[in-house]
């Protein structure tokens, strides 16, 4: 007779970390990290050992004085991969793009810098952000055209800095990306994250936090309207390895179209050295039409119980009737009373961005993919 030994699943704080992509098991599909994602349509970023393909175009207008936008060949890591891509993302980049905010730099102006995808064969990219101490910014990377890439995006945010980051991912058709972005969150930094995926075949974005100081305080929001056949996939992990920081996660989503399907799984870690942490999460979908899956999954994870507070929500509903009803008595046609809910919806992630031209421009692009429907 034989004895079977099942080791015990793994917490966050114990997952595999390291650079090199040999050292993760083949993707499966079966592991909880990955048995949302259809493997198959992540193509050569789920079975490749090295990728060749030439990384998307950045580029950028005038800068603010203080700030730098260049190429570099190395940078310090401040991500150590935990995933089996984002390792391969790490070994295959040539290079790093480097955004850096000089310390005590404080401008209204947006730092604009643009990812434009030229397609070819499957590509990795790193980009790295630097904000100094006392530095006051708001940095939108938008990223367009068609790829499929693996990318991290590492930012560290000096002490005291502030930084506003709005990431969009506004692909075309049939564009696939699988991205980590991790933020090291200074002494009494504040760092908030505004993540929109609209466009692409399939986008899978993870997102993760670490603090360096007390008094870090993070913010991670989420804008996401997956059409037929689209797959958007976000996941956070917040670690909270520090005393007396924050955090807030708020993602919100929209489904319409056959097969659209969504998946959201946040993840918050309080270790025992982090008391009197103070954290909360949410995710909120709206299924508009028939054939649209979301799935969402709040997790957390608390080592010790000196803490300000911690706690977690997740809701899917389908459209309200009754909201529209109300909007028709008084004589708004139902197609302009549909966009009006939605962009209700909407409306508390979209102004987050502080940036006016940017806003509207979600906006319209949420009312044509609805007009379109």
């Amino acid at each position: 007779m034989t004895t079977e030994t099942f080791a015990p699943p793994r917490t966050k704080s114990q997952v595999l970390r390291s650079f090199d992509v040999a050292d993760f098991p083949a993707l499966k599909g079966l592991e909880e990290e990955w048995r949302f994602t259809p493997l198959k349509r992540l193509g050569e970023l789920a079975t490749a050992t090295t990728l060749t393909g030439v990384a998307p175009v950045v580029e950028h207008g005038e800068l603010p004085v203080g700030v730098a936008v260049k190429h570099v060949e190395q940078a310090d890591a401040v991500l150590t991969p935990f995933d089996r891509i984002s390792a391969l993302a790490y070994g295959s980049a040539d290079g790093v793009t480097l955004i850096e905010v000089a310390p005590e730099t404080s401008t209204d102006e947006a730092i604009v810098v643009r990812v434009v995808g030229k397609g070819g064969d499957a590509a990795a990219a790193r980009t790295r952000v630097a904000v100094g101490a006392f530095a006051k910014v708001t940095v939108v990377l938008e990223q367009t055209g068609t790829a499929v890439l693996a990318d991290n995006i590492e930012v560290v945010i000096g002490d005291s800095a502030q930084l506003t980051f709005v990431t969009l991912a506004e692909w075309d058709a049939g564009a696939v990306q699988a991205q980590h972005v991790k933020f090291r969150v200074g002494k009494d930094a504040r760092v908030q994250h505004v993540q929109v995926a609209l466009g692409g075949d399939l986008v899978r974005q993870y997102t993760s936090v670490e603090y360096a100081g007390r008094g870090g305080d993070a913010e991670l929001w989420g804008l996401y309207f997956a059409d037929a056949g689209q797959h958007f996939e976000h996941r956070q992990l917040v670690d909270h390895s520090v005393p007396d920081c924050r955090s807030y996660v708020g993602y919100r989503g929209a489904l319409q179209g056959s097969s659209a399907k969504t998946v959201w799984v946040g993840d918050v870690l309080i270790r025992a050295t982090a008391t009197g942490t103070d954290t909360y999460e949410i995710n909120r979908n709206l299924i508009l039409t028939d054939g649209a899956i979301a799935h969402s999954v709040p997790n957390l994870e608390i080592e010790t119980g000196e803490i300000v507070g911690a706690g977690h929500a997740s809701a899917t509903g389908r459209f309200d009737d009754e909201q529209l009803f109300y909007l028709m008595a008084r004589g708004i046609p139902e197609e302009e009373a549909r966009k009006l809910v939605v962009r209700g919806f909407f409306v508390e992630l979209i102004n987050k961005i502080p940036v006016d031209s940017l806003r509207e421009r979600l906006g319209d692009a949420i009312e044509a993919r609805l007009a379109g429907a």
